[in-house]
């Protein structure tokens, strides 16, 4: 673990904003905040693969690849070099398991066992000027909103003012409908010295069109040649209504009798919309994402389109690994949009 005190060493962080990220996967979001003109001068990510990725992409990145609970233990300046309050950006979004005792206020030390907790030990060890905190849009109503409220109480136990917002990686420049929350924090010395603004949406939408073609080949899956052979009679943009109802019914069995509209069935993309919310795995019968001109999942390139990575960032592990990775990304884009706005803040 000492490689971290000796990579942050050779910088100085007076030269460019500087940042670390936890829980960084694949790298969609330091890659969008590298774009936008930080200096990441380490990333924690526990998984192997992911951590493989980050290094094989980014020999010069600083990837430490260890329990994040083995790291915030640790005094963290000494460790990154760094003086406290010095940092400018710590970003990253937990998992967030639920908080127990509803209505109760918990103490830090109460979610010790959660990763969250880590995330909280790096702000108030670190004190970074800002930080990036992004998550599903479920958190907002995670275990009736206790989630989400518990979180926003320890971020202000840790001296930030906060604003958050749901932003639609649509809206900025990916091929992709997908929601995400992110929080952007300022401590609270620096708040009357701080601005930061979410960015604003961009005037074009690109749809599947604009990313699937000459996409290089890559690794995928297929579908059975029953699933297959279904798929031939949806048309683009369709799903399960589309097809004959005797057809549909045997391939959806019990889901037939199901309530709602069940249009995640034997879904079929069109070039003309943007992608679903990409997923971790390729084909999952309620939640299928068929290519819009072949009978097929989409490849873990196609999918790597659909969430901004360059052709050129590859995935390491197995095939089912590499759609996991994908899939758990953050939009490079709209890390990028994000992290932008922060720069312009810091730069102030």
């Amino acid at each position: 673990m000492e490689v971290a005190k000796k990579y942050c060493e050779k910088i100085n962080p007076l030269k460019l904003p500087t940042a670390i990220e936890l829980f960084a996967g694949a790298g969609g979001l330091a890659l969008g905040i590298e774009q936008a003109g930080f200096n990441t001068i380490a990333l924690i990510e526990f998984n192997k693969d992911a951590a493989n990725t980050l290094k094989m992409n980014r020999p010069k990145w600083n990837v430490l690849c260890d329990d994040i609970a083995n790291i915030s233990s640790k005094n963290l300046c000494e460790f990154f070099n760094l003086d406290a309050g010095e940092l400018d950006l710590l970003s990253g979004g937990a998992p967030c398991q639920s908080f127990s005792y509803a209505g109760k206020r918990l103490g830090l030390e109460d979610t010790r066992g959660m990763l969250f907790y880590h995330y909280a030990i790096f702000l108030k060890k670190l004190q970074p000027k800002t930080f990036l905190f992004e998550n599903v849009r479920g958190l907002l109503t995670h275990n009736n909103g206790i989630t989400y409220n518990t979180i926003i109480h320890f971020f202000e136990d840790m001296g930030y003012t906060m604003q958050s917002k749901v932003l639609n990686a649509w809206d900025y420049g990916v091929a992709q409908k997908r929601e995400r929350l992110i929080i952007i924090g300022i401590r609270n010395d620096l708040k009357n010295k701080i601005k930061i603004n979410y960015p604003k949406p961009h005037s074009y939408k690109p749809v599947l069109r604009d990313v699937l073609i000459d996409v290089p080949h890559s690794n995928g899956t297929k579908y059975s040649e029953h699933k297959r052979k279904i798929f031939d009679l949806v048309p683009p943009g369709g799903y399960w209504r589309d097809i004959p109802e005797d057809i549909a019914k045997e391939y959806m069995k019990s889901c037939w009798n199901m309530g709602g509209g069940r249009t995640g069935i034997l879904r079929r993309l069109s070039l003309d919309e943007p992608s679903l919310a990409v997923l971790t795995s390729p084909s999952q019968k309620q939640t299928d994402r068929c290519h819009p001109l072949e009978s097929r999942p989409f490849t873990v390139r196609e999918n790597a389109r659909c969430q901004g990575f360059p052709d050129d960032w590859e995935f390491s592990g197995s095939v089912g690994s590499q759609y996991k990775q994908v899939g758990n990304a953050v939009p490079v884009n709209l890390g990028f949009e994000v992290a932008r706005e922060i720069y312009k803040g810091l730069k102030l």
